[in-house]
């Protein structure tokens, strides 16, 4: 079984029938559901801390080789260096200004599952919704452009890679604004309209992407990588070591090699 192209029944002849922009929306909304699934066992489990942070670095480990692997690599053989190189550092850098904006407006614990998230009078709803929307929707335009090859595939690592980060995005967050005082209308509403978005991001990714030339896919493949990159570091990764501590590294280094297996696997 080839782990890299596990939807094969959605991308065969017999279901043409299906455009491929909706096929894509469907997978941008699967790796959404991450977060709703996260959002769940936030809101009424009380998971340890410690617990989080591992779901945090494993899930960060998983996603660093999906960025590097499957699309800086692809990126670069799709448009070569300078596309490759530019579009990765203008990712980190709209990433960088936008978040610095965000933090100030009441959106710099999003993440957080501990007691530092905004309460409902000191923080911004909007902020936090801006922010997380900012962090995901990167995502989502890559599993659009992820099925943009010559065979109208993707990658199984990739997909699983951001489903896996997804799940304790959502875990961290959904616990930390249930301590702030939100309420569970206003957290489930956040986060189904965001994967709702994600959805949305990853039809359009395919969809406007589709006639575009190489280098065009290349600059746009590794601006998303560059994103989600800055966002790993900015948010996921310090989350884990402040509640994991010293074995963050560990499980970062054992997500990462998770998802270099799955990659060997069929091949």
């Amino acid at each position: 079984m080839d782990f890299r192209n596990l939807r094969s029944y959605l991308m065969t002849d017999t279901n043409e029938l299906i455009p491929m922009w909706l096929k894509a929306g469907g997978w941008g909304l699967f790796t959404g559901s991450g977060l709703v699934l996260g959002t769940l066992l936030g809101y009424y489990l009380k998971l340890p801390q410690r617990l989080i942070a591992g779901a945090l670095a494993f899930g960060s480990g998983s996603l660093f080789f999906a960025l590097f692997y499957e699309l800086v690599i692809d990126a670069y053989q799709k448009g070569g260096f300078w596309p490759t190189a530019v579009g990765f550092l203008g990712g980190a850098v709209v990433f960088s200004l936008v978040s610095y904006w965000l933090n100030r407006q009441g959106g710099r614990h999003r993440k957080r599952s501990g007691q530092k998230q905004p309460s409902t009078e000191e923080g911004s709803g909007l902020a936090i919704a801006a922010g997380s929307f900012l962090d995901g929707v990167p995502e989502s335009i890559v599993v659009g452009l992820s099925m943009l090859s010559g065979e109208q595939t993707m990658s199984t690592v990739t997909i699983g890679a951001i489903f896996i980060s997804n799940l304790p995005e959502g875990l961290v967050s959904a616990a930390g604004l249930k301590q702030s005082g939100r309420s569970a209308r206003y957290i489930f509403s956040l986060w189904v309209g965001i994967v709702v978005t994600y959805g949305i991001a990853a039809a359009v990714g395919y969809a406007v992407f589709a006639r575009y030339e190489q280098k065009t896919v290349s600059f746009t493949i590794a601006m998303a990588a560059g994103t989600m990159m800055a966002m790993l570091v900015d948010t996921m990764v310090p989350q884990a070591y402040n509640e994991g501590h010293e074995f963050s590294g560990l499980i970062t280094v054992i997500g990462f090699l998770l998802a270099f297996w799955l990659s060997t696997l069929g091949g």
